[in-house]
């Protein structure tokens, strides 16, 4: 689940101390030991790839949060669960490259061969994609 699939502004969620501890500051640690209720007041992209949440806390400052630092809340204050399932590309070709292995050549006839080089090549970056 993505923050935005559910979320909203005035969205009320729950922080994991345990997630975010290392980045926060002391006077921000201690409103979430307080309460570790928010409320959404925007978002924020994190690092090209991600959203963020920014949070008002319950001492009234704003403090932003990765999604996976945050749990958020139904209507009755229970935390809705969240589905971390991974969509799983079916194309056959990914899947036939996924299953490429390339084996270290030694003989000069092995090494030029344009086959071993592409095996080499998709091996190489199918990591990347």
């Amino acid at each position: 689940m993505s923050i935005l699939d559910k979320a909203k502004i005035g969205s009320s969620v729950q922080v994991n101390l345990e997630l975010s501890k290392d980045r926060l500051t002391k006077e921000t640690i201690d409103a979430i030991n307080i309460s570790s209720l928010g409320k959404i007041s925007d978002f924020r992209i994190t690092d090209g790839k991600g959203i963020g949440v920014v949070l008002i806390l319950s001492n009234g400052k704003e403090q932003w949060f990765f999604e996976d630092e945050i749990d958020l809340l139904d209507k009755n204050g229970n935390v809705i669960k969240k589905n971390n399932v991974k969509k799983e590309n079916s194309n056959f070709i990914f899947n036939f490259l996924k299953g490429l292995n390339y084996e270290n050549k030694n003989k000069v006839s092995e090494l030029l061969n344009p086959i071993n080089f592409f095996i080499w090549l998709v091996v190489s970056f199918k990591d990347i994609f």
